[in-house]
């Protein structure tokens, strides 16, 4: 019997041991708390949790917003959540199977440093050895809402949590029979048409048993050239049975497969020739993900028991040419398998202590991941067309086997909430290169302490401030990057990040807002850098950027001008502003900006329903960013290959109207709509495999449509 489920066994029977103890004084908490319930997991049920009353910046994405907002996929609506930045899909994310989101001017490249999550369950292939999101297994068409918490919640969720935890929460087993069909139909004034189409049909019975089948996939051909054949299916099965009033069992079966070309980037005279064009025909990427779940929960008025159980199996693929395909010399396969498997208990239990209350919340994970890269090169070269005659050139396997224990206290006293915790990981890693007979292991034991509090300054107005502390292994790329027989590369360390905040929540149901300052200090920050400038044949690069600070403060306000006037009713208004400033604090780069992010982040718009009509105007702008190269010189010019110097800001507007039919009609409803209705021109650059310059999304039109069975 391994270590690990010895512990696992153990952290369950002290789990089950405190529940049988919470049951002996239950009666008497119960009578003495009145009105207040235990909360337990605040991730389980996303959409009655009152945002207000968390001690952090945190924002709820309601599947109004997600579709209203047209988006084919996730990235297009996390812009609206402030803090969050997303890059266009690029280099080798740049498909639709990707997802690149960067909070607080962190690294957007495949969103390594936020724990991302579908309903509680890790999105990465491998979360502690591989977290990018180069394969992010999920179409919106299956999600009804987005939690994205960037301060508050690093005790309970990890690793990789410095951007915080963003869960994406499935269409939910409906309390009826019924069933849904949606579809979107969009065209870019470049390139092919591309659809969304999604199905849910399920409902729950009179004993309690419920299910819902649910299908989103994304069909069709990009805005450019090569970034054609997108085919992405997303199926998941759920089931939930209500045992008692207070039991409940609940099942998930997920499969994901998609594939897609990726057109790859340009050099300055290409772009400049045709932005839309792609030199790089043999570049594509594939996935697929095959997880399971299962979860049993005991909850009442004073104490809460889970158990979360899930298993993931991933095969992330590409081609990538070495060389644009008049030059190309080879064309390189990247064959990688990885698999997943945890538990994790958690039970919480209220209690009264004098004039406070308390909920204690303890939990455990254990967690392991398999994992085997492989490289496989045709060398083969008749008129830049490969002849598929590969040679296996690497062959990497490894694994990891993390433990993730944390305990904290929400004490509530008045109008204050006080909440302290400490999660500690145990962290074991073990990579192996066979073809060149290394074996590298590492060893982490890393206490995380916190502590956030709230002030309730009235029922619809707190403020808040917590400090909470991040970590991050070495990923297995970074393991394996240089150093020496079975010796790791000095330099490349695992990541520490301390993250604070101050800010005030305020919503009376007829306007709302949000100030939050925030302070990230990084004790050694990983970068990539991709191939080295001037060396052709180099690998992929990891840098220690060493210490770097983010610092900054997000804004957002919204209105229902209702009350200003009777004749705007139906009329409600948003608008974000975010300031970023992340900074390297020493070496060649001390005190200059970090690459890709930008400064300032924008966004405004307004709602406006009027008996079956309804319309939205939605504006997006960010500020210039920055690819400096990895030094000595901070490259701000444009270099000739397209992938270093500065980016210019820009900005968009989407435009949506909508006519709904109403339930004798089965609930249909139609909406049309522009995207970058002014179709501004915009880029972004990438220095991986596929560097160069990318060009955004153009004018866009789209047509949706949605009814009930």
């Amino acid at each position: 019997m391994s270590k690990g489920f010895r512990l696992t066994c153990m952290a369950m029977g002290v789990a089950g041991a405190m529940q049988v103890h919470a049951a002996e004084t239950a009666s008497a908490s119960e009578a003495t708390l009145g009105t207040v319930s235990v909360v337990g997991n605040w991730l389980d049920d996303a959409s009655s949790v009152d945002v207000l009353n968390h001690p952090g910046a945190r924002t709820y994405v309601s599947q109004q917003v997600l579709t209203e907002s047209a988006a084919t996929n996730v990235r297009e609506v996390l812009r609206r959540v402030p803090g969050v930045q997303v890059q266009e899909n690029n280099g080798t994310g740049g498909s639709d199977i990707s997802l690149n989101v960067g909070v607080r001017g962190l690294t957007s490249r495949l969103s390594p440093r936020s724990t991302i999550l579908l309903d509680g369950v890790p999105l990465a292939v491998a979360p502690y050895g591989q977290p990018q999101l180069s394969m992010a297994p999920l179409s919106i068409g299956n999600i009804e809402a987005i939690d994205v918490v960037r301060g508050g919640g690093s005790v309970r969720f990890g690793p990789q949590n410095v951007g915080g935890i963003i869960n994406f929460v499935s269409r939910s087993v409906p309390k009826q029979f019924g069933a849904n069909v949606s579809t979107e139909i969009q065209s870019a004034e470049h390139g092919g048409v591309k659809e969304l189409v999604s199905t849910a049909i399920g409902g729950t019975n009179d004993k309690g048993l419920g299910a819902v089948l649910l299908y989103s996939g994304v069909k069709g051909d990009g805005y450019r050239d090569d970034n054609d054949h997108t085919n992405i299916d997303d199926v998941m099965l759920k089931a939930s049975y209500a045992i008692t009033e207070r039991d409940t069992l609940a099942a998930s079966l997920h499969y994901y497969d998609a594939g897609a070309d990726m057109p790859g980037g340009l050099s300055v005279k290409e772009y400049a020739q045709n932005p839309f064009q792609s030199t790089r025909p043999y570049d594509d990427f594939a996935g697929r993900r095959k997880d399971a779940s299962l979860k049993y929960s005991h909850v009442d008025a004073t104490r809460k028991f889970e158990v979360l159980t899930y298993y993931t199996d991933s095969f992330r693929g590409s081609h990538i040419a070495n060389g644009a395909y008049y030059d190309m010399t080879q064309l390189v396969a990247y064959p990688r398998n990885y698999s997943t498997f945890a538990i994790e208990p958690r039970f919480s239990q209220l209690f009264a202590w004098g004039e406070a209350s308390h909920e204690v919340g303890v939990g455990y994970r254990y967690l392991e991941e398999k994992m085997s890269e492989k490289a496989l090169t045709d060398k083969v070269k008749v008129g830049g067309v490969p002849k598929g005659n590969y040679v296996l050139t690497q062959d990497r396997n490894g694994g990891t086997q993390a433990q993730a224990v944390y305990i904290d206290d929400t004490i509530s006293y008045g109008r204050w909430t006080v909440v302290p915790g400490l999660r500690y990981e145990i962290i074991d890693t073990q990579w192996s290169d066979v073809m060149l007979g290394y074996h590298r292991e590492q060893r982490y034991e890393e206490p995380l302490p916190s502590i956030n509090a709230s002030y309730h300054l009235s029922d619809v107005w707190n403020v808040f401030a917590n400090a909470n502390t991040s970590f991050g292994p070495m990923q297995y790329f970074q393991i394996a990057q240089g150093g020496n027989g079975n010796q790791s590369a000095n330099g490349l360390t695992a990541e520490k990040a301390h993250t604070y905040e101050v800010g005030t929540r305020y919503d009376d149901g007829r306007w709302g807002g949000e100030v939050t300052l925030f302070y990230i200090d990084f004790d050694n920050e990983m970068q990539y850098v991709g191939k080295i400038p001037g060396q052709p044949n180099s690998s992929d690069q990891w840098t220690n950027l060493g210490a770097t600070k983010h610092q900054g403060i997000e804004t957002a306000v919204h209105y229902d001008l209702a009350h200003v006037d009777e004749v705007l009713k139906g009329l409600t208004a948003y608008a974000t502003y975010v300031y970023t400033r992340a900074t390297s604090e020493q070496g060649d780069f001390a005190g200059k900006d970090l690459p890709f992010y930008s400064r300032n982040v924008a966004t405004l718009g307004a709602r406006y329903q009027r008996a079956q009509w309804t319309f939205n105007v939605d504006g997006f702008a960010q500020s210039k960013q920055h690819s400096p190269g990895a030094g000595p010189t901070y490259i701000t010019s444009e270099t000739p290959d397209g992938r270093y110097g500065d980016i210019a800001g820009y900005a968009t507007w989407n435009v949506r109207g909508e006519y709904s039919f109403g339930p004798q009609f089965y609930n249909m409803k139609l909406a049309a709509g522009i995207k970058n209705l002014f179709d501004r021109e915009y880029y972004t650059r990438s220095t991986d495999n596929n560097y160069g310059k990318y060009v955004g999304q153009p004018r866009t039109y789209f047509m949706q449509a949605s009814f009930d069975l």
